[in-house]
């Protein structure tokens, strides 16, 4: 099983170890709603914590692979009434953990339900208000 199926399956799943463990440790994460990228397994691990708590219906729809194994998953979900489409884009180090996650998500109405629901609680989580 490569990387991309690794953090795909624990995403499905809902496996939050599984999901950081796919990470290395001097990963990067790019949030749609954060202005700096949460750097290091401790950061992305509350984000993704943060967001198993706010998507419902969470289900990639396609896989896109380019030569160089980068990948995106092309993802649905809901925030709260918003229906959110989106972009998980891979990047991976040569011993296959992956070393930057890009997020982009759409329509605007879904992007700010995201920030909405997503920045209290990192606050309450103490991850950084300037995200």
């Amino acid at each position: 099983m490569n990387a991309s199926d690794a953090f795909r399956g624990a995403v499905e799943r809902g496996d939050l170890g599984a999901m950081i463990d796919a990470f290395s440790d001097e990963a990067v994460l790019h949030s749609p709603v954060s202005f700096r990228p949460f750097a290091g397994r401790k950061a992305i691990g509350g984000l993704l914590y943060v967001l198993m708590e706010v998507f419902t219906e969470f289900r990639y729809t396609d896989e896109l692979v380019s030569d160089d194994g980068t990948t995106a998953l092309v993802f649905r979900a809901r925030i709260g009434d918003r229906d959110v489409e989106g972009i998980d884009l891979l990047r991976f180090e040569d011993g296959g953990q992956i070393r930057e996650l890009t997020v982009m998500v759409r329509p605007l109405s879904a992007l700010e339900a995201l920030r909405d629901a997503v920045g209290p609680r990192l606050q309450s989580l103490g991850s950084g208000a300037d995200h």
